[in-house]
């Protein structure tokens, strides 16, 4: 397990706002084409995808702006 699984609950609003903020900054940054990442959790792998492009069959309307 990593330390973030020793963290129980979601986050607090301002541990939202420094993940946002360091994803944004990393995505505007270091992000190049794609990235693809996996972490386990009590309920099995899950799976976070960063891409340059809108995925084929995805709309703009279907993400989130943060």
């Amino acid at each position: 397990m990593d330390a973030a699984q020793d963290q129980p609950g979601p986050l607090s609003d301002e541990e939202f706002q420094q993940f946002t903020s360091l994803l944004r900054r990393y995505l505007h940054h270091e992000l190049d084409q794609w990235e693809c990442l996996v972490t386990e959790s009590a309920h099995g792998p899950l799976y976070a995808f960063f891409t340059n492009k809108l995925p084929a069959g995805w709309t703009h309307e279907s993400f989130r702006p943060f």
